[in-house]
């Protein structure tokens, strides 16, 4: 969306086509499964479309529907523990999926980041968001994102031997 185009002007369809495909992509990314991203997103649209008068009043409706999907997605994961939780005794359950979506030592090691760090991690590196627009989105103040960065690539360098490669 160009910067000077105002969200507010806006209607839903053009904010959608917009601002969908990366939104998309990021809930892939968070995820590691292209259909939890899609599910994810698509809800985070739909959600915001039932509330589109509010949203494009919102001061800033990108970080808006970002709360919305991370928000999405952490209900999704407590769904999940639960679930693995009363089926199988309190033991993990094999995901095969899981394994396959995980294939490379950076997923692997970005997987392994908090939750927090990997979200300021996504937002800033991957969509290379500021620390404010990501705090926005987080609903958090800008320095405690460049505080979750700054371990987020402590973590990665100590997992990945030291190199940077992730950031690339």
């Amino acid at each position: 969306m160009a910067e000077s185009e105002s969200v507010g002007e806006l209607t839903f369809e053009e904010f959608f086509l917009a601002e969908y495909d990366r939104l998309f992509r990021a809930m892939w990314v968070l995820t590691g499964r292209r259909v939890d991203g899609e599910d994810l997103a698509q809800e985070a649209m739909a959600r915001a479309y039932e509330r589109w008068d509010k949203v494009r009043q919102a001061t800033d409706p990108v970080a808006y529907v970002y709360r919305i999907a991370f928000n999405l997605n952490r209900r999704r994961l407590r769904t999940i523990i639960r679930s693995r939780v009363g089926f199988s005794g309190g033991e993990r359950v094999h995901d095969p999926a899981g394994e396959v979506a995980r294939r490379t030592d950076v997923l692997r090691a970005i997987n392994r980041l908090p939750r927090k760090q990997r979200e300021a991690l996504l937002l800033v590196e991957w969509l290379g968001l500021s620390a404010e627009e990501a705090g926005k989105a987080l609903d958090v103040e800008a320095v405690s994102i460049r505080v979750r960065l700054h371990r987020a690539r402590h973590d990665l360098r100590q997992m990945l031997g030291g190199s940077d490669e992730w950031s690339a």
